[in-house]
C-alpha cells in the first residue's frame, strides 16, 4: 500500500473511580482490518497533566503510514511510572480523518501491572468467540478475587467481603449525598432549638416540625385518619407487595359476620369470598421476632380489606397477634374513632417492619448485590450480558456498605427509630430468605398471580399492580431483543461458558461458594433463551422499579408518625376501651425520633441516578444494542405519558412509578 499521511484524533475519557487518574506513559497501537498494526503512538499533550481522573483527553496524531482501513482492535500499554500508575479508562474513541469515521473502544477497566491489553472495536462478544480468550479468563480470575461473597449475617443474602475499589462512589455522588445530608441536619438543628422537651404534647404541636424548606409537611398529614387511605396503602403505598385475595378466613382470625356486616353493606363473609371481594394482608412472619430493645412491642398483626359497593378497597378488621384471646381482640372500624386508630398505628408499625426488612433491604438491596457480585465473578465486561446488567447495578455495594455501617449497625438509625432494631430486623430478612425464590417472589407478574391479584377485574385502583406491570413489559421487551441479538439458536447459549457459570453459581448454595438464590429458571443450567431472559428482566426489575416502589413513597408515608410510625411507646391496645387524642400522642415517636425518622427518609427519598433507561454509563455500543436502547426508551417515555394520564383521573394519584421518576439502580 503506498504511505498515506493518516490524521488519527484520539479522545480518551478517564473514568470516575478513586485512584482512576495515572502519571504512568501511555502508548497505543491500532489494528485495521487488513491485520496492519502500527507503531507505537504515545498519548501525551505537551505541558499538560493528561489522564485526570473523569477527564477527557485529546490527542492528534499526524505520522507517514500506510494507508490503514478501518480498525478493529486497539493495544493499551502502560509503563507504570509515576507515582499513580494505575489508570481506569472509560472509552477511547478513534476519529479516522480520511475515512471520516470515529471507532469506539468502550473499556471500562484498569490499565496496570506493565502488561499488554488489546480490546476490540466495541468490545462485544460472547467468550466463545472471542479471539482474545486467556485475557478474558485472566480478567475474571482477577475480578473472582476481589469480588468475594460473604455471609455477614448467617442466614440473609451474600454481600460482598470487602468493598471493591471500583464499587466505591464516584467524587460527584458523594458530594451530593453530603450536600443533601447537611442540609436537613441543619434544618434539623434549628428545630430543636426552637423546640424544648422529648415528647409532643398534641398532634398540632407534631405538625409544628414541617417548617423547613427541604422537610415539607408530608401528606399523610392530610389523610392519615382516614379508612379509605389507610386499605389505599396497601395498594400505593411503600409496601403494597403484600396484599392477596382471601379465600377463607384463617382459623385463628376471630372475626365474624356479626362483627362486620354492619360494615360491609349487608354482604356476609361468604359472599365477599364468592365474589372475589375479600383481601387479607397477614404478617405471621413476625410473630416471635424480638426487638432488641425489650421495652418495645412488635405485633404480627392479621388484617381483612373489603371491595364495597363503589368498588373502593375498604379496612374490615384488625386482630393485632396471631393466637385469638379475650386479651387480643378483633378491631372494626365501628370502635371508638382513637381505639381503631390506634388499631390501625400498631398495625402499620409492623407492616413497616416487614417493609424495612423485607421489601426494601431483604429483597432489593441485599439480594441486588449479590446478583451483582455474581456476575462481575463470572462475565466478562465484553459479553453483551454483562452490558445490560451493569447499568443497575451502579453504586449496589457502596450504598449498602454505607446503610449496613450507618443505618443498621448496632446503635444506628434502625435501632433508633424502629421497633424491631437492627437484630430484629435482620431476623425477619433471616426468616423469610430460606423459602424466597427468583421465579415467585422475584418474577413480577407470577407473584401478583400467586397473591391472586394480577386481575384489575376483582381488586380495582391497584396501582401499583397495573403501574409496575407496564414497566415490566418495557423491560422485558428490551431484554428479549439484547439476547436475541447474540444468540442466534439453543447451541450458541449451552456454549456459553460464562453465562452457564453465571447461572450455575447464581442457585449454587452459600456453602458450595454460590449466591444462594432458590428458585433460577433453568435450576443452574440455561437450556433455552426464556429462562435468561425471565432471570435478566427479574434482576433489572428490582434493581429499577422494584425498589423505587420500596424506596421513593418513605418520606410521605413514614414523616408523619401517626401515618405509618417506626416506633410506638408503651404496649398495643387489649381491649376495646375508648381512647383519646392524648393516648395517641403518648405512643407516638420522641421528638428526636421522628426528626431523625425525617431526615433520613429525606435523604432516602431523594433520586440518586438518572432516570430509568438514561444510564449513567452506556457500556453497549455495538449499533444494534443501542438501536434496542433506544426503543427501550422510547417505550418508557410512552409508558410514563399513559401514567401522567392515569393520574389525571385517578382519585389519589400514584407517581411513584412513572418511568421518569424510577433510577436505573439502587443508589440510594
Amino acid at each position: 500500500m503506498p504511505p498515506y499521511a493518516a490524521i488519527f484524533v484520539i479522545t480518551v475519557k478517564t473514568g470516575d473511580r478513586k485512584g482512576a487518574g495515572t502519571d504512568a506513559k501511555i502508548k497505543i497501537r491500532l489494528h485495521d482490518s487488513d491485520g496492519w498494526v502500527s507503531p507505537d503512538i504515545t498519548l501525551d499533550n505537551m505541558f499538560k497533566d493528561d489522564f485526570e481522573r473523569n477527564k477527557s483527553d485529546t490527542f492528534s496524531v499526524q505520522r507517514e503510514f500506510p494507508d490503514c482501513g478501518p480498525f478493529t482492535a486497539i493495544e493499551i500499554i502502560s509503563d507504570q511510572s509515576g507515582l499513580m500508575p494505575d489508570w481506569y479508562v472509560d472509552t477511547i474513541h478513534v476519529l479516522h480523518r480520511r475515512l471520516e469515521e470515529t471507532f469506539v473502544f468502550p473499556i471500562y477497566r484498569w490499565i496496570k501491572e506493565k502488561r499488554l491489553y488489546i480490546f476490540r472495536c466495541l468490545d462485544v462478544s460472547l467468550p466463545q468467540f472471542d479471539p482474545y480468550p486467556e485475557q478474558r479468563r485472566e480478567e475474571l480470575r482477577q475480578k473472582r478475587d476481589v469480588y468475594k461473597y460473604c455471609e455477614k449475617y448467617p442466614g440473609a443474602p451474600v454481600q460482598v467481603e470487602n468493598l471493591p475499589k471500583d464499587e466505591q462512589f464516584s467524587e460527584k455522588h458523594q458530594v451530593d449525598m453530603m450536600y443533601a445530608k447537611f442540609k436537613l441536619l441543619g434544618e434539623k438543628f434549628v428545630f430543636k432549638i426552637l423546640s424544648l422537651g422529648d415528647y409532643w404534647d398534641s398532634l398540632d404541636h407534631l405538625s409544628t416540625a414541617y417548617r423547613g424548606k427541604n422537610m415539607h409537611t408530608p401528606k399523610a398529614t392530610k389523610y392519615w385518619k382516614n379508612d379509605d387511605s389507610f386499605a389505599a396503602q396497601r395498594l400505593m403505598g411503600s409496601n403494597p407487595m403484600l396484599i392477596k385475595l382471601c379465600n377463607s378466613i384463617p382459623n385463628n382470625f376471630a372475626v365474624t359476620d356479626e362483627m362486620v356486616t354492619p360494615i360491609t353493606e349487608g354482604s356476609t363473609i361468604a359472599k365477599l369470598i364468592s365474589e372475589k371481594r375479600l383481601y387479607i394482608v397477614d404478617l405471621k412472619i413476625l410473630e416471635d421476632i424480638k426487638p432488641a430493645d425489650k421495652t418495645r412491642v412488635l405485633c404480627a398483626p392479621m388484617a381483612l380489606f373489603f371491595v364495597n359497593n363503589g368498588g373502593k378497597l375498604m379496612p374490615l378488621a384488625i386482630q393485632l397477634f396471631q393466637t385469638p384471646s379475650p386479651n387480643n381482640p378483633v378491631f372494626l372500624p365501628t370502635d371508638g374513632q382513637y381505639t381503631w386508630l390506634a388499631a390501625k398505628m400498631w398495625y402499620n408499625n409492623a407492616d413497616l417492619a416487614y417493609h424495612q426488612s423485607l421489601t426494601h433491604l431483604g429483597f432489593t438491596h441485599l439480594l441486588m448485590e449479590g446478583a451483582a457480585i455474581c456476575s462481575h465473578r463470572n462475565i466478562s465486561p465484553s459479553h453483551p450480558v454483562f452490558k445490560l446488567l451493569a447499568p443497575h447495578f451502579l453504586n449496589i455495594m457502596a450504598i449498602n456498605s454505607l446503610a449496613l455501617e450507618r443505618l443498621v449497625s448496632p446503635g444506628g438509625w434502625i435501632d433508633k427509630t424502629m421497633t424491631s432494631g437492627a437484630s430484629g430486623l435482620f431476623d425477619i430478612v433471616v426468616k423469610a430468605w430460606k423459602d424466597w425464590r427468583l421465579d415467585l417472589d422475584g418474577t413480577l407478574p407470577n407473584e401478583l398471580k400467586n397473591r391472586q391479584v394480577y386481575d384489575s377485574k376483582y381488586l380495582p385502583n391497584y396501582h401499583y399492580r397495573d403501574d409496575a406491570l407496564l414497566c415490566y413489559d418495557a423491560i422485558e421487551s428490551y431484554v428479549t431483543e439484547i439476547i436475541d441479538i447474540y444468540y442466534d439458536c439453543i447451541d450458541t447459549l449451552k456454549q456459553d461458558e460464562e453465562i452457564q457459570n453465571w447461572a450455575c453459581e447464581l442457585c449454587k448454595s452459600v456453602a458450595a461458594g454460590g449466591c444462594g438464590i432458590k428458585g433460577v429458571p433453568g435450576d443452574g443450567r440455561l437450556e433455552n433463551k426464556t429462562d435468561l431472559i425471565s432471570i435478566c428482566t427479574s434482576i433489572i426489575y428490582m434493581s429499577s422499579v422494584g425498589h423505587a416502589a420500596a424506596n421513593f413513597n418513605q418520606y410521605e408515608d413514614y414523616a408523619f408518625p401517626p401515618n405509618y410510625p417506626a416506633c410506638l411507646h408503651g404496649k398495643p391496645p387489649n381491649n376495646k376501651d375508648e381512647l383519646t387524642e392524648l393516648d395517641i400522642v403518648k405512643i407516638i415517636p420522641t421528638k428526636e425520633q421522628t426528626l431523625d425518622t425525617m431526615v433520613v427518609t429525606k435523604i432516602l427519598s431523594n433520586r440518586a441516578t438518572q432516570a430509568l433507561g438514561e444510564f449513567e454509563v452506556t457500556y453497549a455500543h455495538d449499533p444494534k444494542a443501542l438501536d434496542a436502547i433506544t426503543r427501550f426508551k422510547e417505550n418508557l417515555k410512552s409508558i410514563s405519558a399513559t401514567i401522567k394520564n392515569k393520574n389525571s383521573t385517578r382519585e389519589m394519584e400514584y407517581t411513584i412509578l412513572d418511568p421518569a421518576e424510577i433510577p436505573n439502580s439502587i443508589s440510594i
